[in-house]
């Protein structure tokens, strides 16, 4: 079984890969939660992209995005990548 840290590692070789033609930049890792009686690690990465061109002249700010990673936990392989939004509280 892999740890975490290899699931992790495995989610970020696999988000380079995908974005190898895109400039993501500013990637964290956010989340790590082992599920389905210790079967897949879910691995939520975070990162920016560039903005696009805007008519402003003003800087614009990379929008910071989330993909959710399912890695089976014994051979380590991403199996899913998901777009994860964030849940945000009312207080």
């Amino acid at each position: 079984m892999i740890d975490v840290k290899q699931a992790a590692q495995s989610a970020t070789v696999f988000f380079n890969e995908l974005y190898r033609d895109q400039i993501a930049t500013n990637v964290l890792l956010e989340e790590v939660e082992l599920i389905e009686d210790g079967k897949f690690w879910l691995i939520t990465l975070s990162f920016e992209l560039p903005p696009t061109l805007a008519l402003a002249t003003f800087p614009i700010r990379a929008k910071r995005q989330y993909k959710t990673f399912k890695v089976d936990t014994q051979t380590g392989q991403v199996v899913s990548m998901k777009i994860r939004e964030l849940e945000y509280g009312v207080s």
